[in-house]
């Protein structure tokens, strides 16, 4: 009788379905309310990546809409950085290989000197790398507004300070942006287990969008 009692509970359990994993929404939070149908109910609104406009390697003006409908990963370098940039962009070649078939992933990187990283340098940077401008976007614009889009939006840092080697500070983060400009994950992109974990959870960031969509 015990033998049979422990046979069912391991048919039940395996006919349990597994619970979808889903990630993180990172970042501030508020709760407002709202009423429907009479009732008040309790609303929660997600921190939000917000407006920009920057151009990028193909003098083509990157912004919210570019990303519309879209997964992406998101960091900050310079092109002349003497520590963690060159790390960073090998790492994130992982991750343009690792989605340049999927029609619903992109990649956007910030300049952090854009007084030298001009159009031309930034097209001849993503040239070496052999990537295309139709899956990353290397871009530059107003050094102020970048930094803010850095610390207010993406929150991470990126700054100037002649102290460090190339005069200036970034972290080495790469940010999950998900459709609806939320971030997802934050990974450091000089580790190569980090950036394997961003991988794997980009297909899951995915899949919740295809489970969403049915």
């Amino acid at each position: 009788m015990k033998n049979n009692i422990g046979i069912l509970a391991i048919f039940l359990v395996g006919c349990i379905a597994p619970k979808e994993e889903k990630l993180p929404i990172m970042g501030r939070k508020e709760i407002s309310e709202k009423e429907i149908n009479g009732e008040i109910v309790n609303d929660t609104i997600y921190h939000q990546i917000g407006g920009f406009s920057f151009i990028n390697q193909d003098s083509v003006t990157v912004t919210n809409e570019t990303f519309k409908d879209k997964i992406y990963v998101a960091d900050f370098f310079f092109t002349s950085c003497p520590t963690i940039c060159p790390i960073m962009k090998t790492q994130m070649l992982r991750v343009y290989d690792a989605i340049r078939n999927y029609g619903d992933v992109k990649i956007l990187s910030h300049t952090i000197d854009p007084e030298y990283d001009t159009v031309a340098l930034l097209r001849d940077f993503a040239e070496r790398l052999d990537v295309t401008s139709d899956i990353w976007h290397f871009v530059t614009g107003d050094q102020e507004k970048i930094y803010e889009m850095a610390q207010r939006n993406y929150m991470v840092t990126a700054l100037e300070d002649s102290s460090q080697p190339g005069g200036f500070v970034h972290s080495g983060a790469f940010i999950l942006v998900d459709k609806d400009r939320r971030v997802r994950g934050l990974y450091d992109g000089t580790k190569q287990d980090q950036v394997d974990r961003l991988i794997r959870e980009l297909t899951i960031l995915r899949r919740e969008y295809e489970v969403n969509d049915k």
